[in-house]
């Protein structure tokens, strides 16, 4: 039906290079039905799917059961959580002892201490739409609750997408002044050295109550005294903070329940607090950075001369910039940058928390702030980590390098020393798109899995056994016409060739990128070209390798969105 064509720079090393030829030959005559704020494309949301549930196809008399993490959970048409992310739900690498996320975690717990915070590291990583979004006035239309951006467990239940899920719940609970909230959260996402679909955030709230004053107190007054008990900094720090307190229209102060003077309050004491933890996490990455630097330059490695270098001198200031932004559950907001590496980063997001979140927890006469940051990014500046793949890696020679590290000994850290840059190899796939009238939007029954599997290993082989029986892996084009062929095919999204390329190739692909978008003039015909980088962390791939994961994600590409391999 449609020739196959490998795009492969064999810069593989090993043997097999033949092999590429080999398979371009064999992929020529296959026939199609053989064989990752900030980015969003093609965006089809929730309300989209109630309003085309149109199929030929019978909806299934039951839904495939999912094991996560030992409990059992009822799926429908909403699913789309693949096995390697199962899998690794139950690792929590924020509270693994000696991990670089678990270290980051409590070096920022130190600046929150007890009693005034209490601490939530443990929470179950799977929620409601209604905790995920609602409690937290997403709109309806919101991008973040359409499948390419989120893993859903059924229509109402879903894989947390931020630690700010359970915000509510803690501000309904109301067992403290302050928490801290850290976990693993969940998305679809690209595939580079910065993105993983399993990654770690931490939450933190400080909250006052009005109630608790004596008759005709000042709630400012009691906020600008708590500010002034806070630690001064250790480090040396330098704070560009060029805006109001707030702003009608980039930054709005929430008039009807706060005052000027409450607003700024509590903006103080918020971004005091966030300037003495990321002060805290960037000296000590800066120390470590020395410390590692001298640990290494006797024996001349050549890996020290690659050690990531810091923010500047010792002895330097730390530069460090608030940013208005804005957030659905706070206002004002800002975003905090800090100067690392030559460049601004940002480094988290906060804001006064809206007021409609204390009154729906029943706790009308409460105001306080809220802060969300990603430990991975922080864990990789700290140790010097260049692709996040590595927080997963079992390998020996990853875990060793921490396990002496004591987030209550600064002196114990260390940057991470590269112990191997294993060659890579990238091969492309380029293909023509389906015209919008040849595809079917989302409906539920079309993404029904194929029957109740009570594990993950079971839920992954039925997977596979499914796709083998779709793929066809010795069609011909004589073929009969496939059930995804009669019902239609979904519309392409950048992410779900990320899933797939993860699925097939689980953490031997570096990155994905899109290296040509090009439509044709006069038909309209648009065509696609990506480039997989193959470069495993642990071990040297050949070119046989590569090619037959390749080979796997282009054939799974061409099957499940009907796409032309070119």
């Amino acid at each position: 039906m449609w020739a196959i064509r490998f795009n492969a720079a064999s810069i593989c090393t090993g043997a097999g290079r033949r092999a590429a030829s080999s398979v371009l030959g064999r992929g020529a005559n296959r026939s199609n039905s053989s064989v990752f704020a900030q980015r969003r494309i093609g965006r089809r949301f929730l309300s989209e799917a109630a309003e085309n549930t149109q199929t030929t196809a019978k909806p299934p008399p039951h839904w495939w059961v999912v094991d996560i993490d030992g409990k059992r959970y009822q799926t429908d048409g909403w699913f789309n959580v693949p096995p390697h992310v199962v899998e690794k739900v139950p690792r929590r690498l924020h509270l693994q002892k000696h991990h670089p996320i678990a270290i980051t975690r409590q070096i920022i717990e130190s600046v929150f201490p007890p009693p005034t915070f209490q601490y939530y590291n443990d929470l179950d990583p799977v929620v409601s739409t209604q905790q995920n979004f609602d409690s937290l006035g997403f709109p309806a239309d919101h991008p973040g609750r359409s499948r390419s951006d989120t893993y859903y467990i059924n229509a109402s239940t879903l894989l947390r997408t931020h630690t700010s899920a359970h915000q509510a719940d803690h501000f309904r609970a109301n067992r403290s002044d302050g928490y801290l909230l850290s976990a693993d959260v969940y998305r679809r996402d690209e595939v580079d050295r910065s993105h993983y679909p399993i990654f770690h955030q931490m939450e933190g709230a400080r909250t006052w109550d009005r109630a608790k004053l004596p008759a005709g107190g000042d709630i400012a007054a009691q906020i600008w005294s708590d500010v002034e008990k806070l630690p001064r900094p250790q480090h040396a720090i330098a704070v560009e903070d060029p805006n109001p307190p707030f702003h009608p229209e980039r930054n709005p102060l929430q008039s009807e329940h706060h005052s000027p003077a409450e607003a700024e309050a509590v903006a103080a004491h918020l971004k005091r607090s966030l300037e003495l933890a990321v002060s805290e996490i960037f000296s000590r990455a800066r120390a470590a950075a020395a410390r590692t630097q001298e640990a290494y330059k006797p024996r001349k490695l050549k890996h020290a001369e690659a050690l990531p270098g810091g923010g500047g001198a010792d002895g330097e200031p730390l530069r460090v910039r608030w940013v208005e932004a804005y957030f659905p559950f706070t206002s004002p907001s800002w975003e905090l940058e800090v100067h690392w590496g030559g460049r601004w980063l940002e480094v988290l997001g906060c804001g006064v928390v809206r007021h409609a979140l204390y009154a729906d927890a029943g706790h009308p006469s409460q105001l306080g702030w809220a802060f969300g940051l990603g430990l991975d990014r922080l864990a990789m500046l700290l140790f010097g980590i260049p692709d996040i793949r590595t927080f997963w890696s079992r390998d020996p020679r990853f875990l060793q390098q921490f396990a002496g590290a004591d987030a209550a000994d600064p002196g114990s850290l260390r940057r991470f020393v590269p112990f191997s840059k294993h060659p890579g190899c990238h091969k492309d796939v380029s293909f023509w798109l389906r015209p919008e009238s040849e595809t079917t939007p989302f409906s539920p029954t079309f993404y029904r899995d194929p029957s109740p599997s009570p594990s993950p290993s079971a839920a992954k082989e039925k997977e596979e056994e499914a796709d083998d029986e779709e793929d066809g892996d010795n069609a011909t084009t004589t073929k009969p016409m496939t059930n995804r062929e009669r019902r239609g095919y979904p519309p392409f999204h950048e992410k779900d060739l990320m899933d797939i390329v993860r699925r097939r190739a689980g953490d031997m692909v570096e990155d994905v990128t899109l290296v040509s978008d090009y439509t044709q003039p006069g038909t309209g015909r648009r065509s696609l070209c990506y480039r997989i980088n193959y470069r495993s962390l642990e071990r040297t791939l050949t070119n046989d390798e590569a090619n037959h994961v390749h080979h796997e994600i282009v054939d799974s590409l061409a099957v499940k969105f009907g796409v032309q391999i070119r």
